[in-house]
């Protein structure tokens, strides 16, 4: 679980979310926003990457409003932003603004480390998220899991569900919000056995998360354990085929709250969120590449090609590179 400060106010001028572990960044910001949404009903949200922070955007954003309102204002990969925004982001921690919550996502390490540096000596609100690289770290976050939704399991269960969904704490979480949802008393291994032995990592829909976040290893690990437990590879086209496509819609969208976007887009606002961090690296063209890849692949599996495996496999990797596209020129 992520780790926190003495500092423990959710309305403190400045939270910090230090870290790369993806579902841990994204739970400090909701923590924080629900906080500002208990407390003002119409708290405006802004979350902003990089290049949508320029000199002076953060004064813009920040200046007292005429209805006093409530605002969290979030930027995602801090240590990204050019060196004049990084000038506006340690002024304004010198003096922050009434009734505004800054939260700083920083991948930590070297680069951008003067932000990092200023924003702890301003006493910012410090949230640690780091990746979750031992199995150990991951067992802990199971057990954790369990107890933040008042619930037992035994050690053997939290074991045999970390060997089942693997390194992904997103599905880890998942998998034990089913689990409470469904299964009442103490969650056995046997349980765990009955939901997710065989299963884990083995979904077209993993395949698909994996490759649009340009993770080819992971995407490529996953498609392969989905096709040895006998996913249809129809299946999987198809999930690569709306992974690209949420991406190509949301990518094309004008702004706005997810609630909106989900109208607009008739996807629901979770999927939203989660498409917003899957579409960063993503260009046009490469959009237009990975959906040509998507086609090919189709064609692969329903008879077209003489090895749909091989089709599967290009297409997960034309995948994963368009997905890193942006940057490379």
């Amino acid at each position: 679980m992520a780790r926190k400060t003495a500092n423990d106010d959710l309305l403190a001028p400045v939270t910090l979310a230090v870290g790369q572990e993806d579902l841990l960044l994204d739970r400090a910001v909701r923590e924080v926003v629900a906080a500002a949404r208990a407390a003002d009903a119409d708290t405006d949200v802004r979350d902003l990457t990089p290049d949508q922070v320029q000199p002076g955007t953060l004064a813009e954003l920040t200046s007292p409003s005429l209805f006093a309102e409530r605002k969290v204002v979030v930027v995602r990969n801090a240590q990204d932003l050019s060196a004049d925004t990084v000038k506006d982001v340690k002024a304004y921690l010198g003096a922050p603004a009434e009734e505004i919550t800054l939260v700083l996502l920083h991948a930590g390490g070297a680069k951008g480390k003067g932000l990092l540096d200023a924003a702890r000596k301003a006493g910012a609100r410090e949230v640690a998220c780091p990746k979750m690289t031992k199995p150990a770290d991951r067992l802990a976050f199971v057990r954790g899991e369990f107890r933040g939704l008042g619930r037992s399991a035994t050690p053997e269960a939290c074991q045999a569900l970390v060997d089942a969904i693997g390194s992904d704490l997103r599905e880890l979480a998942s998998a034990v919000a089913q689990l409470v949802a469904d299964i009442e008393g103490t969650i056995d291994e046997a349980v765990v056995g009955r939901y997710y032995t065989g299963r884990a990592e083995a979904t077209s829909f993993t395949v698909a998360d994996r490759a649009v976040e340009g993770r080819a290893a992971e995407a490529l690990e996953a498609l392969r354990w989905s096709l040895a437990t006998g996913v249809a590879p129809v299946m999987i086209t198809s999930a690569l085929a709306q992974g690209v496509r949420a991406i190509g819609k949301l990518s094309s969208a004008r702004g706005g709250r997810p609630a909106d976007l989900a109208r607009e887009l008739g996807m629901p606002p979770w999927k939203i969120d989660r498409v917003r961090q899957q579409m960063r690296g993503w260009t046009p063209d490469g959009v237009a590449v990975a959906l040509r890849a998507v086609a090919e692949a189709d064609a692969g599996v329903k008879g077209g090609g003489d090895d749909p495996e091989y089709a599967l496999e290009k297409a997960v990797v034309t995948i994963a590179r368009a997905a890193r596209s942006r940057g490379r020129g």
